[in-house]
């Protein structure tokens, strides 16, 4: 009766998860020494050691004028993949080295003549991340597994990386809430500093000025 109902939590917090498509986009072929100004990126955000797969349908072929390359980066400097000359479709996977953000790039230049105006190449890219990432079926087939059997295997892996980041979600947010009050109390300390800085200041101006005035003979 708990592992039902651990599955029924599992399948109504899947039905909270928005259906994802792929990115649908197109880029112009620039010259070769501008084709770095002209890059276009997509940015996502993976936890340490998590499986990332991304797929690149790239239109056009081999010879139409056309130069595209990829490049797979994150924010820690790390370079994951970097193909030159892609179309058709292409798959990269790798393996998160931190918990950073990452880009997939792409520069599209122009290699020798082309016969359109203003060439350009459509993408279709997918980016699949954690158990999302996973053969499932090499997975089922490799285990003997039912296919109710391995979607829930897969529902309770993606549940499980919800669960990771809500967690780490809120260590941030206990880490931050713990600066913010730090520096709070720095604050009012400092203030109280001031404070007193301000009336010892006010105090010894006070006793200066009556001294001086006594020392003239005016009070």
């Amino acid at each position: 009766m708990d592992r039902l109902s651990r599955i029924l939590h599992c399948l109504l917090l899947l039905l909270a998860i928005p259906l994802t498509s792929a990115l649908k986009f197109e880029i112009h072929a620039v010259q070769a020494h501008d084709a770095a100004r002209f890059e276009r990126c997509v940015r996502n955000f993976v936890a340490k050691d998590q499986l990332v797969v991304v797929t690149a349908i790239v239109s056009g072929n081999r010879g139409d004028g056309q130069t595209l390359n990829m490049h797979i980066r994150d924010a820690m400097g790390n370079d994951y993949h970097k193909p030159k000359d892609v179309y058709g479709e292409n798959r990269f996977a790798f393996t998160s080295a931190a918990d950073s953000a990452f880009d997939v790039c792409f520069e599209n230049s122009l290699s020798g003549s082309h016969g359109t105006m203003n060439p350009s190449r459509h993408i279709e890219l997918d980016i699949d991340i954690g158990a999302d990432a996973k053969d499932w079926s090499a997975i089922q087939a490799g285990e003997k597994l039912k296919p109710i059997e391995a979607e829930l295997r897969r529902i309770e892996e993606v549940v499980g990386e919800i669960v990771g980041e809500m967690d780490y979600l809120r260590g941030r947010e206990q880490k931050l809430r713990d600066t913010n009050e730090s520096t709070n109390e720095r604050v009012k300390w400092f203030a109280f500093a001031t404070m007193g800085m301000l009336v010892g200041l006010g105090a010894w101006q006070v006793v200066y000025l009556r001294a001086y005035f006594r020392s003239k003979h005016l009070i």
